[in-house]
């Protein structure tokens, strides 16, 4: 059996944080810095799989602009998801740690859309590109 191509792994563990944060919603009392996080980090294994499959090396960060600008130099397209990646950032840590910043429902719904525009631009991106 072949093994599938890293950057599909990615992927696969990339629609789960973001399938995660969608079921999540419906809990009672709504986790919304969980569900932010893991908008966050869908993003990142997205930005990540792009990166992996153009042959670039993946760097340890969950900082989004630095992953943004990384797939900005292959194709200045990416412009159309800057600033979903700089509002998606501050997920990644801060709402793991005791820092409070202040969410709520619409933070969540905003993080959520944020991510899935970024998957749909990364999978027409990883679908239109040739060999």
């Amino acid at each position: 059996m072949m093994q599938k191509p890293e950057y599909l792994e990615w992927i696969e563990i990339a629609e789960l944080d973001l399938n995660s944060a969608i079921f999540l919603q419906s809990m009672i009392p709504m986790p919304v810095e969980i569900i932010c996080y893991h908008c966050q980090q869908s993003a990142e294994k997205f930005l990540k799989a792009y990166l992996v499959r153009n042959k670039l090396r993946i760097i340890r960060t969950h900082d989004l602009t630095i992953l943004y600008s990384k797939c900005h130099s292959i194709d200045s397209d990416f412009n159309k998801i800057m600033k979903d990646c700089i509002e998606l950032t501050e997920y990644s840590i801060n709402v793991r740690y005791p820092y409070h910043i202040e969410l709520e429902v619409i933070d969540v719904e905003k993080a959520i859309l944020s991510a899935q525009k970024i998957k749909n631009y990364i999978l027409k991106k990883l679908d239109n590109r040739t060999e």
